[in-house]
């Protein structure tokens, strides 16, 4: 079992107050600005999707426009979520067989996909997912609409660009013919003035949208952009395939005032 690393932090740790606090972020001025249901008979176009991974007071606005359209277009039979890790622990790809568990229950590993997963330079290794939270802040959101999901979680310390684009041939191989939803959780630019992030931000959301995964790296490179995913998003573009449209993109500074911000985006990827 894999318990909460920073329940309690980024977001409450009793199950009443994070259910409290999911309700506020889709009615949040910078949110979607309702609370959807979940759709049991959606289109179920939606394939992928770029997420931000911040405390939820600052980056949970943003992300409820991802999950909200996510809702309305029905839940997939499993979702696949990437994460870069922060704490440089463990292998450097790494998939994990533990079920993870929220204030809101427990989310069950899709065993049989995490293992189809988990060649080549994909290890099984517990130890990488430990404390990280890029994966774990998503589990709420979609708890909050259905208590029963499967999942994999992978964790990316290695983060070049061909290992990325390996990685998302190996998950394109292993979702062909299956219902899933392959969600890259990704800050933007870290720690800067908020104009700076806008003009920067839009650089590297411009080849996101437009599937080009080699000219995001060149573009962060060339601009010094500090976003912490670009690993999971050419994973999950790889993987995909799919059209990009962005849903909502906003700052930290936006929230609250403050000197220097961190940068969030929320992009679904639709077939």
């Amino acid at each position: 079992m894999r318990y909460p690393a920073v329940a309690g932090q980024f977001y409450p740790g009793e199950k009443k107050e994070l259910q409290i606090m999911l309700n506020q972020l889709f009615i949040h001025p910078l949110g979607p600005g309702e609370v959807p249901s979940l759709s049991p008979d959606g289109p179920r176009k939606i394939i992928g999707g770029v997420v931000p991974h911040a405390g939820y007071i600052f980056s949970g606005p943003v992300a409820a426009h991802f999950y909200a359209a996510l809702a309305k277009d029905g839940f997939p039979d499993t979702f696949i979520i990437i994460g870069p890790n922060h704490y440089g622990i463990g292998s450097g790809v790494a998939v994990t067989l533990e079920d993870f568990i929220t204030p809101l229950g427990r989310v069950q590993i899709d065993r049989e996909l995490a293992k189809e997963i988990a060649r080549e330079m994909v290890d099984i290794d517990d130890y990488a997912h430990r404390y990280e939270h890029s994966i774990e802040v998503q589990l709420p959101f979609l708890q909050f609409f259905k208590r029963e999901i499967k999942f994999v979680p992978i964790s990316m310390l290695i983060q070049e660009y061909e290992i990325a684009v390996e990685l998302g041939k190996i998950i394109k191989d292993a979702i062909e013919g299956k219902d899933v939803v392959v969600i890259a959780s990704s800050d933007f630019s870290h720690y800067i003035p908020r104009q700076n992030a806008y003009r920067k931000d839009a650089l590297a959301i411009e080849k996101i949208l437009k599937g080009d995964t080699r000219g995001l790296y060149d573009v962060i490179a060339k601009h010094s952009i500090t976003m912490c995913g670009y690993g999971p998003i050419t994973a999950m573009l790889t993987a995909t395939g799919g059209k990009a449209t962005l849903l909502k993109y906003a700052t930290s500074g936006d929230v609250q005032p403050m000197q220097d911000v961190v940068g969030y985006a929320a992009i679904k990827v639709e077939k």
